[in-house]
């Protein structure tokens, strides 16, 4: 045991040198460690929460694990030792039973809350700005509805105003992250998704695509940029005197899979816009009212055809049986 004990002090020592060294180390401060945000905020603090809440537990099962293996090695007990005929233990059993349960609870209950959190205004009393996301291989268009401007691979935004960032997908699924400033959402195809960010403070952050799409995955990054209110209002006064309009062919072309630089125009066509199904679950694959209507059973106008002769037929003398009695049926019968 005596070479046993050397190796683990020299290791022991080692370790402690390292963390000594560790301990000097500027905390990292990047990606979703460096919130920018109310949003990235509340998400920092749950995976920090989660972080130290789990390291207890691990040093917890450490500590036990390296007591019960030095107490109760081998070497320590004779060799004619056995091990006591336990039946089980009720208070035990009921600690190590509720242990777990308490660790779900403790993790669980400020998940759910920041989960819900998330889908509802950062800021409530500030009136948010809403901004369509379009993701297309392998570029990110950005149009702004009230605005009447579209971007490309950039987005800028006002700090400290919430922004509602409403998601869709031209072609493959991909999904929309700015680390900084909150977590990734998905972009599909007929299907849009919400997405609440806020910037703190003006600043420049990277966002990316997080899903594969294919060859130019990798390039799918843009940048936003939260600018004061005064500033951002200039830039939207400047893109709409400076930049071109945006016709139907230039968008249909911008949609082809392809990578293209940083865009700008003062206004885009119609269909460029991010349609919300009427029903959800029933918008399948853009499928038109006419198309439905072509499904059996979902043609609900011939109904109303059929119902009105039925009540045409009713007014007709003689005709209206639902005013007829039950005797009056069985005399008919008889």
């Amino acid at each position: 045991m005596l070479p046993f004990r050397k190796g683990a002090w020299k290791w022991l020592a080692v370790a402690g040198m390292m963390m000594a060294i560790l301990s000097g180390c500027e905390p990292i401060k990047t990606g979703v460690l460096n919130p920018k945000g109310p949003v990235a905020q509340q998400q920092y603090d749950l995976i920090v929460w989660s972080a130290v809440l789990m390291s207890i537990i691990l040093i917890v099962v450490f500590v036990l694990f390296v007591v019960i293996m030095v107490r109760f090695r081998a070497s320590k007990l004779s060799k004619d030792y056995e091990p006591p005929d336990e039946k089980g233990n009720t208070f035990l059993e009921i600690v190590w039973t509720a242990i777990p349960v308490l660790i779900v609870i403790a993790i669980g209950i400020p998940t759910v809350t920041t989960t819900f959190d998330l889908e509802k205004s950062p800021s409530p009393n500030k009136k948010p700005i809403t901004i369509e996301a379009t993701s297309a291989q392998w570029k990110w268009i950005f149009k702004y509805p009230e605005q009447g401007i579209e971007t490309v691979n950039y987005v800028k935004i006002p700090a400290n105003v919430p922004v509602r960032f409403k998601l869709s997908s031209h072609d493959a699924m991909n999904s929309f992250w700015v680390p900084e400033l909150g977590g990734q959402e998905y972009t599909m195809a007929d299907m849009p998704m919400t997405l609440w960010l806020e910037a703190d403070k003006p600043g420049k952050f990277q966002g990316r695509g997080n899903n594969f799409t294919g060859r130019d995955f990798a390039k799918m990054v843009f940048t936003v940029e939260a600018k004061k209110q005064s500033d951002f209002d200039s830039w939207v006064a400047q893109i709409k005197k400076t930049a071109p309009k945006q016709s139907e062919k230039e968008y249909k072309k911008l949609l082809k899979p392809g990578t293209v630089g940083l865009q700008s125009y003062s206004s885009y066509p119609k269909s460029a816009e991010v349609k919300n199904p009427n029903m959800p679950g029933m918008n399948h694959g853009g499928m038109d009212k006419d198309e439905m209507k072509d499904m059996p059973g979902m043609d609900h106008s011939k109904k109303k055809k059929d119902d009105k002769k039925k009540d045409d037929m009713e007014d007709m003398p003689g005709m209206d049986h639902s005013k007829m009695k039950d005797d009056d049926m069985d005399s008919e019968k008889d």
